[in-house]
């Protein structure tokens, strides 16, 4: 496993860690069963053939 040689300052940490955030996926309204529901858009697929 990887060890740093020396302590990383909280300031660094931070800052390294604010610029990895995910962007929240885009949702999509969709009918299934006559339900209305809001999915991702790369899972609409998937939602259509589950309401089969």
């Amino acid at each position: 496993m990887a060890v740093p040689k020396r302590k990383k300052s909280g300031s660094n940490t931070r800052n390294r860690r604010s610029t990895w955030r995910s962007s929240t996926p885009e949702l999509v309204p969709i009918t299934v069963d006559g339900e209305r529901k809001l999915v991702p858009r790369r899972l609409v697929r998937y939602f259509r053939t589950i309401g089969r």
